[in-house]
């Protein structure tokens, strides 16, 4: 869904959109596994700014602010296993938008903290669909287990150690490593 400053010179913009599954790429190991209700609203902001230092006039700014609520269930991959998680997700999030074309300045420039809090939208509009793609990454845990204590991967063949045991225990080490058996032997505790 396209939200561009037009439709909101009037009136707010209320939407309820569904995003379904597979509509949106999150990451390689994040799938979306429920449908994504998404319900909100967008307003315009108008903002005046005095002169730049190029000396032009007064200039309006359309900022566009989106307020939302959203929820789904995703499948991610354990990060030890690789076998998919179910975790549920909710979350609202309340945001400002402004103009690409409104950083006045090319390149580098200081910004203040609560330019930090502003995204840009390009002339077209704003995708509302890429602005929940960023949210649910945000909110997403950055690492999951599919328990505290999943064993992981075997190294050497692959196995899924939660399902079965493998027999690369008994595979004989690198002969490169020999030089440091013993060594926790030798070594005193520190206490």
């Amino acid at each position: 869904m396209l939200i561009t400053p037009l439709q909101l010179v009037d009136e707010p913009l209320y939407f309820d959109e569904i995003i379904d599954p597979g509509a949106l790429d999150y990451a390689p190991d994040i799938r979306q596994a429920t449908p994504l209700p998404v319900k909100g609203r967008a307003d315009l902001i108008v903002e005046h700014h005095a002169a730049d230092h190029h000396g032009r006039g007064v200039q309006d700014i359309n900022d566009l602010r989106l307020r939302a609520h959203y929820s789904a269930g995703f499948e991610i991959l354990c990060a030890r296993c690789l076998e998919p998680v179910q975790v549920p997700l909710e979350g609202d999030f309340d945001l400002i938008f402004r103009p690409s074309s409104a950083a006045s300045e090319a390149g580098e420039h200081a910004i203040t903290p609560d330019e930090t809090e502003i995204g840009y939208y390009q002339e077209s509009g704003l995708l509302l669909e890429d602005v929940v793609r960023e949210q649910v990454l945000l909110s997403l845990p950055s690492r999951t287990l599919c328990t505290a204590d999943c064993k992981g991967l075997c190294p050497r063949c692959g196995q899924n150690l939660n399902q079965a045991k493998c027999s690369c225990d008994a595979a004989p080490a690198d002969p490169r490593w020999n030089a440091l058996a013993g060594l926790a032997e030798k070594l005193e505790p520190k206490h």
